[in-house]
């Protein structure tokens, strides 16, 4: 646990990797400040999938009531063909994830997720000091005059002084920025429509009624582009992820808002059940362009550091990118709960040693399955199927096997807890 000499972190971002940061570094002792640009915390209208080794971590934080009042589980992976919906492959979830990986597979709204964390981190009967909540602070300014306290400067002047300043401030880190890093991002030449179709209109369609049947995690394979689907908030929506090539629009502005027609007219030709599906979206359906980061193992300098996507931003095709930002999370928490102010560059420098090229080989798979999902039909997609159909451990160079099992920290007893969920 904390050291006796405790000291204070500024995190610059307050998502999900920036919560879980702020919560595991308050756990360990420390004094933390989160500086969140937006006029409130919270998060997107979405879903998030965390697989066991991201559930692990949030176990380990003392938070299994509520996550378990606010998860939906689903039962299994399903893969299916673009043209006719036919199964390809099926990967167990539910109860093999917590009986093999000791954790279980969840699916979460992102908003409660991150309440779940905001709400521990000023939890007055939480451990550790409680965490100082700073909203519409946009940092525009690192001071490093005094390089043992650097300053995180904000528009309106105000200066946040610490013994570390963490950049948890995703994909556009105006942190990394600041530090004079290079720029890393790549456009993928994707976008990625993301809605939230309520569940209601799913199960009172025969054409889409299977799919509140048994709650599964969903993926369909097409030329060019891709669909994924699960159930979030126990049946109150459907949350879809589709990936297709990127608009001029979209590439230009980033985000942009789109119609439901568009998310239809996206998937031309594919099983009639996908249009029946997407058609019942909403009007909040947005597009975003896929950035990703070049793996670059320069994390820290000095007392300022990266987590998440502003040191190694993945595309979404192994749905492990807060996952990745969570592991971040627990194992700087972890160096720099255990030295006392004179330890922390060293600790700084250890957790990028321990964390980098983990990170950095989920970048990799993420890109690969890219390809992976997108072959046109003929030889390499028969492949693929059959290599699905043999129940192949995952799709890229890493298995599930590898990114679900054990623990990125040192904690005997996060090891030796038992998370099997037996009854």
């Amino acid at each position: 646990m904390a050291s006796t000499q405790s000291f204070e972190v500024v995190i610059v971002g307050g998502g999900l990797g920036g919560m879980t940061a702020a919560l595991s570094l308050r756990q360990r002792g420390l004094r933390v400040t989160v500086l969140e640009q937006a006029p409130r915390f919270g998060e997107i209208g979405a879903g998030i999938q965390t697989a066991p080794n991201a559930s692990r971590i949030l176990l380990g934080l003392g938070l299994r009531k509520q996550l378990e009042a606010i998860r939906t589980e689903p039962q299994d992976q399903v893969r299916r063909r673009w043209k006719d919906g036919s199964v390809i492959g099926l990967t167990q979830l539910g109860d093999r994830c917590k009986q093999e990986y000791n954790a279980p597979y969840w699916h979460y709204h992102r908003a409660d997720l991150h309440g779940v964390l905001k709400d521990a981190c000023v939890d007055p009967n939480g451990p550790g000091p409680v965490v100082r909540l700073e909203t519409a602070s946009r940092v525009t300014e690192l001071d490093r005059g005094d390089p043992r306290r650097p300053a995180a400067v904000i528009e309106d002047g105000r200066r946040f002084e610490a013994d570390v300043v963490i950049g948890a401030d995703g994909i556009r880190s105006r942190v990394r920025d600041l530090m004079g890093l290079p720029d890393t991002l790549e456009f993928s030449g994707e976008m990625a429509f993301r809605a939230l179709i309520p569940g209601d209109l799913i199960a009172a369609d025969p054409a889409t009624r299977f799919l509140m049947d048994r709650f599964q995690s969903t993926i369909w394979y097409g030329p060019g582009r891709h669909l994924v689907h699960y159930i979030i908030r126990g049946g109150e929506y459907l949350n879809v992820v589709g990936c297709v090539p990127c608009t001029d629009e979209v590439a230009e502005k980033w985000t942009a808002d789109v119609t439901a027609e568009d998310l239809v007219n996206a998937y031309p030709d594919w099983d009639d059940r996908v249009a029946s599906m997407l058609s019942k979206a909403k009007d909040d359906v947005q597009a975003f362009a896929l950035y990703h980061r070049r793996r670059d193992p320069v994390w820290v300098d000095g007392r300022v550091a990266l987590l998440g996507d502003s040191c190694h931003a993945m595309l979404p095709y192994q749905a492990q990118g807060a996952s990745q930002a969570m592991e971040d999370a627990a194992v700087l928490a972890e160096e720099l709960g255990r030295v006392t102010v004179d330890g922390i560059d060293a600790a700084l420098r250890r957790y990028v040693d321990r964390r980098a090229k983990h990170a950095g080989m989920v970048q990799d798979a993420s890109l690969q399955n890219m390809s992976f999902y997108h072959y046109e039909d003929g030889p390499r997609q028969e492949a693929r199927d059959e290599l699905l159909r043999r129940g192949f451990d995952g799709e890229s160079d890493v298995s599930y096997d590898w990114l679900w099992s054990g623990t990125p920290l040192n904690d005997p007893d996060l090891g030796a807890f038992d998370y099997s969920f037996a009854r």
